[in-house]
């Protein structure tokens, strides 16, 4: 589709608010609620709109997106569209959709793990599936990741194709991830996890998320299984 990856002034039709002193997310803002963002953008808002499910197939780079997926959301999910202060996480705007990840890996799953070479999959997640899809609200399905598929035989990759297709089938119907509501936090305070909430959890072996772990271990799987 050869989808502009950087977000520019360019992506804003007419006039800017304050070219001198260009804010992207407060020009971008204004430009969706007058209908003067560039095509492109309002046409994938469109599809965003109209999806129940949307399911982001990209091959992970440098431990995270591919420039083009990056720059994609960057660009679509705009401020005021996506996302405002008051609409987030839990309360998101799009906390009625839901969305997943699913990319292949150059790595073997060992490597991913908590005593592997690139470190705990669930830490390498937490920025992508908490701090871009949960931030504007989505229900987060467990990933599907397809590890390392270019070391492994042919069969191995039919077995995970087929493993894929079946999930599919039931994919609408799946629990979503677990992540801390944000009534749980006081706004006033910095958004701080509010006494009751860290005094009820005090006994608990593990955090309540990978980011949000309150210094325990880590919850293992927390990002890349439901209910955890």
């Amino acid at each position: 589709m050869k989808f502009k990856a950087t977000a520019t002034a360019e992506d804003i039709t007419g006039e800017l608010k304050n070219a001198e002193n260009f804010r992207y997310a407060e020009e971008t803002k204004l430009a969706w609620q007058e209908g003067k963002l560039s095509a492109d953008i309002m046409e994938e808002q469109h599809k965003l709109n109209e999806a129940d499910l949307i399911i982001f197939q990209f091959p992970m780079y440098w431990f995270t997106l591919p420039a083009i997926l990056k720059g994609w959301m960057d660009r679509v999910l705009t401020l005021g569209f996506a996302y405002t202060h008051e609409k987030r996480y839990s309360q998101g705007i799009f906390k009625d959709k839901k969305a997943m990840l699913s990319f292949t890996t150059g790595s073997h799953e060992s490597m991913f793990s908590s005593n592997g070479i690139n470190g705990d999959m669930n830490v390498t997640l937490w920025p992508l599936q908490n701090g871009i899809l949960h931030y504007c609200g989505f229900q987060v399905l467990a990933p599907q990741i397809f590890w390392a598929p270019v070391h492994i035989p042919a069969e191995a990759r039919s077995t995970m194709l087929e493993a894929w297709r079946k999930r599919l089938q039931g994919l609408l119907e799946e629990t979503p991830l677990c992540f801390t509501p944000l009534d749980y936090f006081d706004g006033e305070k910095g958004f701080q996890l509010k006494p009751e909430f860290h005094e009820k959890h005090a006994s608990q072996q593990f955090g309540l998320t990978v980011g949000i772990h309150l210094g325990k271990p880590l919850p293992p799987f927390n990002q890349m299984k439901a209910g955890i």
